[in-house]
């Protein structure tokens, strides 16, 4: 059972931690979303289709939020208790860090089996929905649409261009068909309004043109044929889409038992095999570095006394993104096959492991320890000399100036 005090701090760190994975997650997908508006309108697809890829994009967005959404929360939740002497107030009444902790790592604990969930089985699917969106984007699958005023092709031997488009593509005018056949055979059209219809052949779509104008030309034609009409339905077959790739064409697209299995099939290529285990690696690697965010958090949480310095919140955001930028550049490494995955990725993690280890011995257990407070002095006497370099230099160039 939770006694008043933990449930004191678990309500500390909700609100931090919730805000900044939203926050984090909002910043992602808008940073993204302008891009796939670009590819999408490019492509002319759906604009529907954005968010269907933003939501496959989700996943991957929270496996990188939530370790420093849990960072924050936690940092934020002892700064505060630190800066309001709350916790100088626990101590005094005899409660250890380790105590302290309880709750931060039940909050590790879960967001670790969820992020483990997420990065092991739900962000392979939904990668592989996001490849499938852009490959039938790409080739048309998802009804492209024509853009007005440009000329556009309908399969191999059709063009067709658009003067305006109105109740959402259901009524076009100012409408231009050309179809060519490899015999010589063409056809062009004219008409003031048309519409796409659908049949019971889905590789075929009528064309229903309305008051137009028809020249037909063939090689055996001594001049072409000209037709004018109120009404014509006009067949377009509908180019062959190939069928997407299976799942698995990534090693992102592969769930952590299939990354297991693959990496340790002796029938599949060296690289493969590489691949696969630098993946593996990668993920597990930073599932467990979660369990080492709370004792970093406290470590950075707590500022020296009459300091209010916000260095520890950057600095522990610096260090999380830092050792992730590491884990990449170490499963690039492995993949290629130049370090064993294994020790590339490891490395990293124990050495980490070590220096938080450091940092938050230095706290609980060395009495006057404060591990940012030789850097906070550092960084106060280096804002000092650079406001006194401005300062020169202002005056010289003010003196300069007289």
């Amino acid at each position: 059972m939770l006694s008043s005090l933990d449930r004191y701090i678990a309500r500390l760190i909700a609100l931090p931690l919730i805000s900044t994975l939203v926050i984090a997650a909002m910043l992602l997908v808008l940073d993204k979303m302008l891009r796939l508006f670009d590819f999408v309108a490019e492509q002319g697809g759906p604009v529907s289709v954005v968010w269907r890829m933003l939501a496959n994009l989700l996943p991957e967005y929270l496996s990188l939020g939530i370790p420093i959404g849990l960072m924050l929360g936690i940092l934020l939740a002892f700064r505060k208790l630190a800066t309001s002497s709350e916790l100088d107030a626990l101590r005094a009444l005899g409660l250890s860090y380790g105590r302290l902790l309880r709750v931060p790592y039940l909050y590790a604990l879960a967001l670790a089996a969820l992020n483990l969930a997420i990065v092991g089985f739900i962000q392979p699917y939904a990668r592989y929905a996001y490849e499938g969106l852009q490959f039938e984007l790409r080739s048309g699958a998802l009804g492209a649409s024509i853009k007005v005023g440009e000329f556009a092709r309908l399969g191999k031997d059709i063009t067709v261009r658009i003067e305006q488009s109105a109740q959402q593509g259901r009524e076009l005018s100012g409408i231009f068909v050309r179809a060519d056949s490899k015999r010589g055979r063409s056809i062009a059209v004219t008409a003031e309004r048309g519409a796409f219809l659908a049949t019971d052949d889905p590789d075929t779509i009528i064309f229903r043109l309305s008051n137009g104008t028809l020249v037909h030309d063939e090689p055996g034609f001594r001049a072409p044929r000209v037709l004018t009409f109120t009404s014509h339905d006009l067949p377009i077959d509908l180019p062959r889409i190939e069928a997407f790739r299976r799942r698995g064409g990534k090693d992102r697209e592969l769930t952590i038992p299939e990354l297991v299995r693959m990496g340790a099939d002796p029938r599949q290529p060296l690289s493969v095999r590489n691949e696969s285990r630098a993946s593996f690696h990668f993920r597990i690697v930073e599932v467990a570095m979660m369990m080492l965010l709370p004792l970093l958090a406290v470590a950075l949480a707590v500022p020296p006394k009459r300091s209010t310095s916000g260095l520890g919140v950057f600095l522990s955001i610096v260090m999380v993104v830092t050792y992730h930028k590491i884990n990449e550049y170490a499963q690039d490494m492995g993949a290629l096959g130049r370090f064993d995955p294994l020790i590339a990725l490891w490395t990293p993690f124990l050495l980490f492991a070590a220096l938080i280890g450091w940092l938050y011995w230095q706290l609980a257990h060395v009495p006057g320890g404060q591990p940012i407070g030789a850097l906070e002095r550092v960084f106060a006497k280096a804002s000092t000399a650079i406001r006194r370099w401005f300062g020169l230099a202002g005056a010289r160039r003010r003196k300069a100036v007289a």
